[in-house]
């Protein structure tokens, strides 16, 4: 069952439901259908227990510069 995170293009409320086989989820504000599925992010943690949004970002490839980081430009 996954998880996936919605707006509501009725009254704009975001929120995250369990999907259930062929189940059409609705807003939990004002139960509309008319709905967004936006790009989900997830939350972990690395094996110092530091989450990962503390952890820095790269300043780019070491290879080839690209500001998009370390092995994206393998990814042509």
């Amino acid at each position: 069952m996954p998880l996936y995170e919605y707006a509501c293009q009725a009254c704009e409320h975001r929120f995250e439901t369990l999907v259930r086989g062929g189940e059409m989820p609705e807003c939990p504000s004002c139960h509309g259908t008319h709905l967004e599925k936006k790009q989900s992010t997830f939350a972990g943690r690395v094996s110092n227990g530091s989450p990962l949004n503390e952890i820095p970002a790269s300043a780019g490839c070491g290879h080839c510069g690209d500001p998009r980081g370390p092995g994206s430009c393998s990814m042509n």
